[in-house]
């Protein structure tokens, strides 16, 4: 599943190309989708801006319309100009988003919706979300840089899970907005925390740490270099310029600790059988 970052940088490259633009051309497979836009037509309304929320992608369009997906395993955002040939079947179309210059493609999105005013307000999902360390607010300027949320909140948020161990509370979006299953086992190898602890077993100030870790993590894969709308351009951790060194342990089961060289272990937890990796040293 498409991470906090990767669904920030779609936004941001979407609300490049097509921000102040008039709409063209709106198509949707989706039943609902289309009965809305064919009782208040898309075509002709001007897009005012895309927004993150956390693994939430918003498309506003003017006169109080605006387009939710969510891209959950397999959904992905394509920006093309027009006439360019599409790199993926149109078979695999959910929704298009055209303007005089570019078009946006939604593959495979499970989940699009268009939605009032009220039913953002209303919406469940959009509502119980934590803080979003990634400023979605900040997509909308062109700006790219996230602001600081009150990580207090957060702490609070994770304490209502004392039970529950610190790896399986990272993916809960109701604490906290964004982290998904590899960025999860990379901020507790750059926290040095044990990912099968219990928050009642952390003290606030390694709370703390995991939450700045986060924050910092997630920053570091918008940064301007990043232009994408793939989820693979390339997500980095370890800072390192060795392209085959991005990450410090996620999907290096049986390999050795970049910084103690001992052998990094994993397992599947929680209710999806989701896998986790760490350094037995380096996260005691």
């Amino acid at each position: 599943m498409p991470e906090g970052d990767t669904i920030f940088r779609a936004a941001r490259t979407l609300h490049r190309a097509l921000a102040g633009k008039v709409v063209t051309r709106f198509e949707s497979v989706y039943p609902a989708v289309t009965r809305i836009a064919e009782d208040r037509p898309i075509v002709g309304r001007s897009i005012e801006k895309v927004m993150a929320r956390g693994k939430h992608l918003l498309i506003a369009f003017s006169g109080d319309l605006t387009l939710h997906t969510h891209m959950r395993m397999n959904g992905s955002w394509h920006i093309y100009r027009v006439g360019e040939r599409w790199h993926r079947p149109a078979r695999d179309m959910r929704v298009v988003v055209g303007t005089a210059d570019f078009v946006a493609v939604g593959f495979s999105l499970p989940i699009a919706a268009l939605l009032t005013p009220r039913d953002l307000a209303r919406h469940k999902e959009l509502r119980a979300l934590g803080p979003d360390l990634l400023n979605a607010g900040s997509v909308a300027q062109g700006s790219g840089a996230p602001s600081t949320t009150a990580p207090d909140e957060i702490v609070r948020r994770m304490r209502a899970h004392d039970r529950y161990v610190i790896a399986d509370v990272l993916l809960n979006q109701r604490v906290m907005a964004g982290v998904g299953n590899v960025l999860k086992s990379e901020i507790l190898f750059v926290a040095g925390v044990f990912p099968f602890r219990t928050v009642a077993s952390l003290c606030d100030g390694e709370l703390l740490r995991i939450i700045e870790t986060s924050r910092e993590l997630l920053h570091a894969n918008v940064m301007e270099r990043a232009h994408s709308l793939s989820p693979s351009i390339g997500r980095r951790t370890t800072r390192s310029l060795d392209p085959n060194a991005r990450l410090w342990v996620y999907s290096r089961g049986g390999k050795p600790c970049r910084r103690c060289a001992r052998r990094i272990e994993s397992c599947k937890t929680g209710v999806d059988a989701r896998l986790t990796y760490w350094c037995p040293r380096c996260q005691t």
